[in-house]
């Protein structure tokens, strides 16, 4: 699996699934990149750790930005624990907005860390698998390496 990162002085900042280029990242997150692979050293030495099975919680630092609800909802993500899942009408219960799951869903949708935010977790209210950055397969994946019925 190929993971593109993007760190500040703070923490992750993106994570990708897909990787593109500098200077289309570079316009999508209206930032000027400058590549330090060895600061995304312990990111990916975590990311391939929990592909393995061997992370069940990530301690990189994160560096969210985004609107104050958007946070609120990642964060929540944040505190979803390993082999575990909700969905997004409980997520919105979380943080005390019961009556805005596609908001959460938006905000889902939108998390700047996937895996380190696990919002593969985060599935629909019949349980079924709804969308993810990486892809429906790789959420299932993901999700089976959790609960132990798949190996990566």
């Amino acid at each position: 699996m190929i993971f593109q990162v993007l760190s500040s002085a703070h923490g992750v900042r993106w994570l990708d699934l897909h990787p593109i280029t500098l200077e289309a990242l570079e316009q999508k997150l209206h930032v000027r990149i400058v590549p330090d692979d060895q600061q995304n050293d312990l990111v990916l030495s975590e990311l391939h750790a929990y592909l393995r099975g061997g992370l069940h919680v990530f301690t990189v630092p994160v560096d969210l930005r985004g609107t104050s609800f958007q946070c609120d909802v990642w964060n929540a993500i944040a505190k979803i624990p390993f082999g575990q899942t909700t969905s997004y009408g409980e997520l919105a219960k979380s943080i005390g907005r019961p009556k805005a799951t596609r908001a959460v869903g938006q905000a889902t949708s939108a998390n700047p860390v996937p895996i380190i935010v696990p919002c593969h977790r985060v599935i629909g209210s019949s349980g079924d698998l709804t969308g993810f950055a990486g892809g429906l397969p790789l959420k299932e994946r993901l999700l089976g390496l959790e609960q132990g019925t798949l190996s990566l």
